[in-house]
């Protein structure tokens, strides 16, 4: 995770930024995003003195838009999070609320919303701390933002329901008092504002690539390492081979696996070609490098822009109702980034499948035990990443399961905020395969498989050797796994391993 000391507005909130807010972080407001906020604030009081119209203000919800809302602002602002508190499920990680908050400001302080200088100025306040509402995860079906989940979080805000503070969930008003934040209080547009944007779709796809794209180095990490540990001779990561196949992606991952095996000396013992699960590495992670990075582009863009509706432009003078609340681009780019994640995921467990397999691992003993019989090294491990690859099934896409709702008005959806869960729940299931492979690379070195020849490869060996001691005798290795995958994302993000 990159280390984030504080986050600007204005800047550009990327995809890797949404993992700090897991944690406190300064956020900082400068007086040009203060003030363009309170003169959109403005602007739309002057226009409510003028008897204008706005949506939401002045009138009903959704299909109910025809009929006059209630006469206080304070009171619509009160209904329109009471008539959306209505979802259900398990309890988000409170990390991805915190990044959907972090997201939603950075759409608020764009000035197009009209919500007051005091909610932005609460936002910050709060991602300082470590409170987190307590949100559903149903309820949002990602098209006229993510309402229900919002409401949920704005409530706790407000002291209502329930949220986290120092991990621990408990009511939202004893919260806040632990986290030492005031009852959020709105005014006017403050709580249509709040909710009606894509902020948890677009903070969950972030999330989703951020860790997808760690992963991304991951499998080459690994992809080298159990090249180099078989002995496999490296011309399918021949430079002229590559290029010959015409898609620069796949260059780029030969080039840094050419980097990681650098000094390697093959072995005697391999066949001509080796399986597609070695040789066709370059080919498989080259087209996942594409996909991610079209789904950082699309996740980007949206984390920067703005989804509300309508948006207020105070220097044209302008209110415009239309569609920026649909999350459709996200959704089709949460559905890729899935695909994406589930391929590598069946290519982490066939090159483990393989380590175990005495008849292709170069006579290693079988699930890679020590004593076969009285032991039996990672054969729960396999059982474990076979059950995990049932992240297949999660592949279906959603983004065009589209359910007509809301009287018709909502007559298109896109379920954007689905597509983005699922395609984080992938990406963490794919950790889960990379640490199981870590182990069994590590165990096979114990069993008899050479060390690695090349330096960059016997690095990553040895970081594995000092946090996954060998499986002699069996023990539990859930948390082996885990180990693993933890020391994984760091070597990631370090980034001295790739040129």
């Amino acid at each position: 995770m990159r280390s984030i000391s504080a986050l600007y507005i204005p800047g550009r909130l990327e995809s890797i930024f949404l993992e700090r807010a897991a944690r406190p972080i300064e956020v900082i407001l400068n007086d040009e995003v203060i003030g363009r906020v309170a003169a959109c604030h403005r602007f739309v009081h002057d226009i409510l003195a003028t008897d204008g119209s706005i949506y939401g203000m002045t009138t009903g919800f959704g299909p109910l838009v025809s009929f006059a809302g209630r006469a206080e602002l304070s009171d619509q602002a009160e209904n329109t999070l009471n008539h959306l508190s209505t979802g259900h499920g398990p309890d988000l990680d409170p990390a991805v609320v915190r990044a959907a908050l972090l997201t939603r400001l950075w759409s608020l302080t764009q000035g197009r919303s009209g919500v007051s200088v005091p909610v932005v100025d609460a936002l910050a306040t709060m991602l300082r701390t470590d409170f987190a509402p307590a949100v559903p995860r149903l309820g949002s079906v990602g098209a006229s933002g993510d309402l229900v989940p919002l409401a949920h979080a704005v409530q706790a805000l407000r002291g209502n329901g329930f949220a986290y503070v120092g991990g621990v969930r408990t009511p939202a008003d004893a919260a806040l008092r632990a986290a030492g934040l005031a009852p959020l209080e709105l005014d006017g547009r403050d709580a249509l504002g709040l909710v009606n944007g894509t902020s948890l779709t677009a903070a969950a796809a972030g999330l989703a690539v951020a860790s997808v794209a760690r992963s991304l180095v991951v499998a080459q990490l690994l992809s080298a390492l159990m090249a180099d540990l078989l002995g496999c001779a490296p011309t399918y990561l021949s430079e002229r081979l590559i290029t010959a196949f015409g898609h620069d992606a796949a260059s780029s991952v030969a080039r840094r696996m050419r980097h990681l095996l650098a000094g390697s000396t093959p072995s005697s013992t391999r066949g001509l070609q080796e399986p597609y699960s070695i040789r066709c590495v370059p080919q498989l992670l080259g087209a996942v490098a594409g996909a991610v990075d079209h789904v950082t582009a699309v996740v980007d863009a949206d984390l920067n822009g703005v989804s509300d509706n309508p948006l207020f432009f105070p220097e044209h003078g302008e209110v415009v109702h239309g569609g920026n609340f649909f999350g459709q681009p996200v959704a089709f780019a949460a559905d890729l980034l899935t695909t994406a994640a589930v391929q590598m995921g069946n290519l982490a467990e066939r090159q483990l499948d393989l380590m175990v397999d005495p008849h292709r691992n170069g006579g290693l003993p079988p699930m890679l035990a020590t004593v076969p019989g009285e032991q039996h090294g990672v054969q729960g491990v396999q059982i474990a990443a076979t059950a995990t690859v049932d992240m297949r099934r999660n592949a279906t896409p959603a983004s065009m399961q589209s359910l007509p709702t809301n009287l018709h008005n909502q007559d298109v959806v896109p379920f954007g905020t689905q597509t983005a869960l699922n395609a984080l729940d992938q990406s963490r299931s794919l950790r889960w395969l990379h640490g199981a492979l870590a182990v069994a690379l590590r165990q096979a070195v114990h069993v008899g498989v050479r060390r690695p020849t090349s330096q960059a490869c016997a690095a990553v060996l040895d970081r594995l050797v000092n946090v996954v001691p060998a499986i002699d005798p069996d023990r539990p290795l859930q948390t082996d796994v885990a180990r693993a995958a933890e020391l994984l994302d760091r070597m990631a993000d370090e980034q001295a391993l790739v040129p």
